[in-house]
């Protein structure tokens, strides 16, 4: 059925492509992409250059010989690893929380609301600078923080398609024959209530790349000499005149994956992402 839309198959080349380099495009690299060795000899060298060892380095180096190529590469494990870990425990906890406010109601219902309409009304990246201050830059932070500020959204979607599963006849019959309430909610109501949720969680990958690399450029991320899109465009920051492929090939990557995880999750909203936007800030 997604295979018909055109928005997610181009999506899921592009991703798939990326995903393939991640994996395989560091044991290609030429050189060691981390380490630092002939920097005399290597550093600042173009791209399609030759350098004085005989690799071939399709992107150029940076300022320290190294491989750029190679390096995007090993960012797009992290970025893609945070991405992903960051938008699937935010959704998960969306649901529990959405599920559970939209199931219970009462009270429990109302917290949650004001708990999430509070934290809707903060920036989010104030909440990330904030908390990743707090904590101490590293991977494990930019994971937790992004699933702790992301999770609002696909509660409100949850709680909204509970509300309307709740009240469907089979569920009313469900109950009147004693089935228990969390037998029902598990595998009666929630498999019937995550369609908005999984495209708002698809559409959450992108952003959560985005801004694990607007942390780590502010150096509140990933920290090298592990390398991240982030902190790959932030070193190349001083050396934009005179060798600029250093930022601008992390650059663009970050850039093709948001725009695949866009044109996935447009794609299965079958009308665009707006309707589901829409529907979280109801």
């Amino acid at each position: 059925m997604f295979s018909r839309d055109g928005r997610v198959r181009a999506g899921v080349w592009l991703l798939g492509f990326l995903t393939l380099g991640a994996v395989l495009g560091p044991f290609i690299a030429p050189g060691d992409p981390v380490s630092i060795n002939d920097v005399m000899g290597t550093r600042l060298k173009p791209p399609f250059a030759i350098g004085e060892n005989g690799a071939f380095h399709v992107l150029g180096t940076d300022a320290f010989g190294r491989d750029v190529l190679g390096r995007v590469w090993i960012a797009a494990r992290l970025s893609l690893a945070v991405g992903v870990a960051g938008s699937l425990l935010a959704g998960a906890l969306g649901v529990l929380l959405g599920a559970l406010g939209g199931w219970v109601g009462g009270m429990v219902d109302r917290v949650l609301l004001a708990i999430g309409d509070a934290m809707l009304a903060i920036p989010r990246l104030v909440l990330l600078l904030v908390i990743a201050a707090l904590w101490g830059p590293g991977l494990p932070t930019v994971v937790t923080v992004l699933a702790l500020t992301g999770w609002m959204g696909v509660a409100r979607l949850v709680r909204a398609d509970v509300l309307g599963v709740r009240i469907q006849p089979y569920v009313e019959a469900a109950t009147a024959l004693g089935v228990p309430s969390s037998r029902l909610l598990v595998r009666h109501v929630l498999p019937n209530a995550l369609g908005a949720a999984v495209v708002a969680i698809t559409l959450g990958v992108g952003n959560a790349i985005l801004l694990e690399s607007g942390l780590s450029f502010l150096g509140l991320g990933i920290q090298p000499p592990a390398p991240s899109w982030g902190n790959m465009i932030a070193g190349g920051r001083e050396w934009l005149l005179i060798a600029p492929w250093i930022a601008l090939a992390p650059g663009i990557a970050l850039v093709l994956t948001v725009i695949a995880c866009t044109l996935i999750g447009d794609g299965l909203t079958h009308g665009g992402p707006a309707s589901v936007d829409e529907r979280a800030r109801s």
